[in-house]
């Protein structure tokens, strides 16, 4: 039993421990400069992916309530590769903060509750996760301190979290008393087409579609966004995302599969408007942070659009997209980053002839944004594909054609950020970048990865994979 714990909760144990380490230092005081405490957590979380790649194992604690897959370690896994990331490409950042140890604390201690969420068994596990990782992120999103934006950004989140939190733990409760469990395996057999169970769905359906942004739950988004640190907007913007998505495809189809019929309907009328809405709304958009924002609703919409097709293809083209996602958005971040950081721009209006100055960031921006925008040769165009072709399988062909549609509509506002970038004149144009090595180590990355992944089918193999085992 003692081995088993160890073999399966590895994942999770190895930020426990990140979480103490750091504890001990900020106690102690033992780290004097801010660049040493970075180096030792992106060397732990270099270690940390390695532990995850070490328990790829099936398995269960606690009588179902945790609960190790292959799959499952995969999804962890890709959630510790883009907080490094966020880490490399926040650097400038995070060496000039006083609260830096605090501050990994709190997106390790979030990381940790979405974890937990995905290895859940049982609805119990799942909501301490779900509030560890919210609780979090809401103090995250009000890390500078002496910007009101930030506190009015975190009081704003942490409120529709909470009630968001509340409408589904109602969900949660009405499951209870249908089934009188909260464990995910009783009530895969126990859930039927009931009004009560009926109920709970739309409660817990609603609770998801808050923190994956779904219209017409999307209100909180853009002003968090802008009001955050870069760092946390892309933690929310990626990792955020990419946890709620996992959870969505484990929960939503295994435990609702004889109510198919009812959330399948609810998904097709949530993407036709989230995708349709928000890019509307990226259009107007002036700041960065906020087009961002939009952009990611839209990409949500997307990834919904598969998870409606109710398949282990669908899922795998979904947990594929998040991937090609990761590097496209954390492309852009990090050279979003890097020009607030040292210049504190953060107004699509200052990034006008950027490409005078900095080619090489201008390009790696650009391929950032046409991957986001899925014209080939990156790897977004190849995940878009995905997505879409999964969504046909529903039959719905009308949501399909919306969906193109609103892929064109899209072409025009990314596009018109390129045009910024390199056609536009500006009088004042940012300067020569000199960011530093961790932010071109993950500027690197990133391209490299919207470069190469779409053409490497084994990966979306490996995931199909990853279910059946």
């Amino acid at each position: 039993m003692n081995l088993d714990f160890f073999r399966l909760m590895l994942p999770e144990l190895f930020l426990i421990l990140i979480i103490f380490i750091l504890l001990i230092i900020k106690i102690g005081d033992f780290v004097k400069q801010n660049t040493y405490l970075i180096n030792i957590v992106n060397i732990l979380f270099v270690l940390n992916i390695g532990a995850i790649l070490l328990c790829f194992n099936n398995g269960e604690l606690f009588s179902g309530m945790y609960i190790s897959k292959s799959i499952f370690s995969f999804e962890k896994l890709i959630l510790v590769c883009g907080s490094l990331i966020i880490f490399l490409l926040s650097h400038h950042w995070l060496k000039n903060h006083k609260h830096l140890a605090e501050f990994y604390i709190l997106i390790i201690s979030s990381l940790l509750g979405m974890e937990y969420m995905i290895s859940s068994g049982n609805f119990l596990m799942f909501y301490l996760g779900l509030e560890l990782a919210s609780i979090t992120l809401a103090a995250l999103v009000n890390f500078d301190l002496e910007k009101k934006k930030s506190s009015e950004a975190a009081m704003k989140m942490i409120l529709l979290s909470a009630f968001s939190s509340g409408i589904m733990l109602f969900g949660i409760s009405l499951l209870y008393g249908t089934s009188g469990s909260l464990d995910f395996d009783v009530l895969k057999n126990s859930i039927s087409a009931n009004k009560l169970n009926i109920v709970a769905l739309i409660f817990v359906f609603s609770g998801f579609a808050f923190k994956i942004s779904a219209v017409p739950f999307h209100f909180w988004t853009a002003d968090v966004y802008e009001g955050a640190p870069i760092s946390v907007t892309a933690f929310l913007s990626v990792i955020s995302k990419a946890a709620v998505v996992f959870v969505f495809i484990s929960v939503l189809s295994p435990l609702f599969n004889n109510l198919y019929f009812l959330w399948n309907y609810l998904l097709i009328g949530i993407i036709a408007l989230t995708i349709t809405i928000a890019n509307i709304f990226a259009i107007r958009q002036h700041n960065v942070k906020r087009f961002l924002a939009f952009s990611s609703i839209v990409q949500a919409g997307y990834i919904l659009l598969a998870i409606s097709a109710n398949n282990s293809i669908a899922q795998s083209s979904a947990i594929y997209f998040i991937i090609i996602y990761l590097f496209s958005n954390l492309g852009v971040f990090a050279v979003v980053s890097a020009i607030s950081d040292l210049y504190n721009k953060e107004e699509m209006k200052d990034y006008r002839g950027l490409y005078k100055n900095n080619p090489m960031l201008s390009w790696a921006l650009a391929l950032s944004i046409f991957s986001l925008a899925g014209i080939p040769p990156a790897a977004g165009f190849f995940g878009k594909i995905f997505l879409i072709t999964s969504g046909a399988f529903t039959g719905n062909y009308a949501l399909i054609a919306l969906a193109v549609i609103n892929l064109v509509i899209s072409l025009y506002y990314y596009l018109m950020f390129i045009k910024k970038i390199f056609i536009e004149e500006n009088e004042y144009p940012i300067e020569k970048l000199k960011p530093g090595l961790n932010v071109y180590l993950a500027i690197s990355t990133c391209v490299c990865g919207i470069l190469i992944i779409g053409f490497i089918g084994e990966i979306f193999e490996f995931i199909t994979r990853l279910f059946v085992n």
